[in-house]
């Protein structure tokens, strides 16, 4: 699927963002991909600033191991739903 959208920007801003490449359908992409890739970079120190600061000890390899692979069992007993999330 494809979504088409218009995007204003100041006159400068956007001759620079044209000469410098940046305002073809690849290059948006890839900006709002990292741009995405950042905010969930960032929202994942902060729950993990969180968790530390509540005291939650972390999970060790093991854990972490055998998680993945329920969630992945999980995925395949029923494809096409939504993940169930866990509360900490």
């Amino acid at each position: 699927m494809t979504e088409q959208l218009m995007v204003k920007l100041p006159g400068e801003l956007a001759q620079r963002a044209r000469r410098a490449g940046l305002l073809t359908d690849s290059a948006i992409a890839r900006l709002l991909e990292d741009a995405m890739r950042r905010q969930a970079g960032q929202r994942l120190l902060e729950v993990a600033e969180q968790l530390h600061a509540a005291g939650v000890q972390p999970m060790s390899e093991e854990e972490i191991v055998a998680e993945v692979k329920a969630a992945r069992a999980e995925r395949r007993a029923h494809p096409g739903q939504a993940p169930a999330t866990k509360q900490p």
